[in-house]
């Protein structure tokens, strides 16, 4: 199982990842949104923002469901798909990676990824 400190680097691999995104197909699909990170093996969650600059740091939260956005993965699946190990859609359809959104903002998403 993975710990907390490879979750904050597999999130901070995320959040470049989307930096290398050309900003005009950024500022075309992503609007102004909260993003929660929850990994409930590990017991913690981290808030950020998306915005057509990127992602804002991560910072931890007690309250990941005040997000607009809401992940929900394990530790171990998180760092895979930072590390382009485990392919989002997939882990999605098979239920390791839980999104809660609406269904505009789960459009918007799978264009980014």
């Amino acid at each position: 199982m993975a710990n907390e400190e490879d979750c904050r680097t597999a999130l901070i691999r995320v959040a470049e990842r989307l930096a290398d995104v050309d900003p005009d197909k950024l500022a075309e699909h992503v609007v102004e949104r909260t993003i929660s990170c929850r990994i409930p093996d590990l017991g913690v969650a981290y808030l950020t923002r998306i915005h057509a600059g990127g992602l804002d740091e991560f910072e931890s939260t007690s309250d990941p469901k005040a997000a607009q956005v809401r992940l929900t993965v394990n530790s171990d699946d998180l760092v895979a798909l930072a590390n382009d190990e485990l392919n989002p859609a997939k882990a999605w359809a098979s239920g390791r990676l839980k999104i809660e959104a609406s269904i505009f903002d789960l459009l918007r998403l799978r264009k980014l990824l």
